[in-house]
């Protein structure tokens, strides 16, 4: 790795700047050695994220070094589809953390970018997070190939006491490990750390269950309602709310859920449809044909979003549009989108949020999408739910009976979980647990995938 040490600020806010490009092959004659030492650190590093999730720092953890508020960092990811890089453009101190108190260790190692907060004085490990961008898809776009961007992200985390360091990492699909891009020093105290208020939005509690540590905060945000329209929103969501907890294994799990909706509204009713010629002043810019694919709806513009949950406790993100067109998206740990009124409205809501809250893969390989080569079938994916069977061991093993031949013939085995060829977008070398699930075809989800949102519902709620 190189690392080129650049002062932003006058301390106490240092930024550490690394390049990482996606293929080793473009390094120099001392690649031997690069490796070597990023293979004997990147085991340390595992070796000491499994000690650490073993331990999750209990309430006393917390307290000793984290205030009950938030601190938000927002960053540029820019490159293309060779190589990346970050830079931090701003801090922000924001007036609520609703996450786990005693989960602060990352347990799942799930995400193409994560996050590590070290406790500068004695370099412990106090907090760790995965999460994607659609940054990160872009990146395996063909347009991607021939130009580089810049695109916004944030990120945040609970409140430190005492100075930090955080490191933010992103993942070669080459090797599939974790590579700094970017490491900033942070006092808690600095003049430099922005904490003036924001716009205040009406929010609503639309479900109460308790303290916001000890539960999943949910939370819907509108696109494209206007401030005339803001009834409807509620009744959206409080529609798609109850939805939610209708599917297993939600339903057995709603008294582990708070529910927010933040009023914010549009100047205009809908979103944009590009491909049509169909544009809307929208409160955060959403639009379908994402990289050119028609049902593909999202938007790049995190910002907006950080600034509309500015005081509102949250642990997960759908953005319901308003719109009766059919489609959707949603990126691990990011947000989850769609339209409120198409007749799949209800599948597609489940699906979408299945990727963005439990880091669920697609195991549709049928469909049309707007991605390249999205995994390398020589390594083992990250989602829980596919399988390359490189390290089938990490994955649904446990859940097959001794008899269950890998991989698993659909003809005799269709009820049953298996391996089963086909999934993250191809028909070749990617396996899925069951023929049928909500993560290919918008069946009720699959033992796998179940086991998957039950452990992150365990997670954010501290078990």
């Amino acid at each position: 790795m190189f690392e080129v040490a650049e002062k932003v600020f006058c301390f106490p806010i240092k930024v550490i700047l690394t390049t990482k490009n996606v293929s080793f092959r473009t390094y120099d004659m001392n690649m031997n050695n690069i490796k070597m030492k990023t293979w004997v650190c990147n085991v340390a590093a595992m070796i000491g994220l499994a000690l650490c999730s073993l331990t999750a720092f209990s309430q006393d953890g917390f307290e000793k070094y984290f205030e009950a508020k938030r601190l938000r960092v927002d960053f540029a990811l820019s490159g293309d589809a060779q190589e990346q890089r970050a830079a931090l453009q701003q801090l922000r101190e924001e007036p609520v953390w609703g996450g786990p108190r005693k989960n602060l260790v990352d347990p799942f190692g799930y995400g193409g970018y994560y996050v590590k907060v070290y406790d500068r004085a004695t370099k412990q490990l106090i907090y760790s997070r995965g999460f994607n961008t659609l940054f990160e898809e872009w990146r395996t776009t063909e347009q991607a190939k021939n130009q580089q961007q810049s695109w916004t992200n944030s990120f945040s985390m609970p409140y430190p006491k005492q100075p930090v360091e955080i490191e933010l990492s992103a993942r070669d699909k080459a090797d599939n490990r974790f590579y700094p891009l970017l490491k900033i020093e942070v006092d808690p105290q600095s003049i430099f750390i922005d904490r003036g208020a924001l716009k205040n939005h009406p929010v609503r509690r639309l479900q109460d269950e308790g303290d916001m540590a000890e539960k999943v905060d949910f939370v819907f945000l509108p696109e494209g309602y206007t401030e005339a329209e803001m009834g409807k929103f509620e009744a959206d969501a409080r529609r798609f709310m109850e939805l939610l907890f209708t599917i297993p294994p939600y339903d057995a799990r709603r008294s582990d859920f708070n529910v927010w909706a933040v009023d914010v509204p549009s100047e205009e009713s809908g979103t944009d449809l590009s491909g049509k010629g169909i544009y809307r002043n929208t409160a955060f810019g959403s639009g379908f044909y994402t990289f050119g694919l028609d049902r593909y709806l999202t938007t790049s513009d995190m910002k907006s979003i950080r600034d509309a949950l500015w005081n509102v406790p949250c642990d997960a993100i759908f953005i319901l549009v308003n719109s009766s067109d059919y489609g959707g998206g949603g990126i691990y740990n990011y947000y989850a989108m769609g339209t409120a009124d198409h007749e799949r409205t209800a599948k597609v809501f489940v699906h979408e949020l299945g990727h963005s809250f439990a880091g669920l893969a697609d195991e549709y390989f049928e469909s049309e999408v707007a991605y390249g080569n999205f995994y390398n079938v020589k390594l083992e994916p990250w989602e829980p739910n596919i399988t390359t069977l490189v390290n089938f061991d990490s994955k649904w093993k446990d859940l097959l009976s001794e008899k269950t031949p890998v991989p698993t013939p659909v003809a005799e085995n269709e009820a049953r979980p298996g391996v089963y060829e086909g999934g993250g977008y191809v028909a070749k070398g990617v396996y899925r647990p069951m023929v049928h699930c909500m993560m290919r075809d918008y069946h009720p989800f699959c033992p796998v995938c179940r086991r998957a949102i039950l452990k992150m519902i365990d997670y954010l709620s501290d078990k």
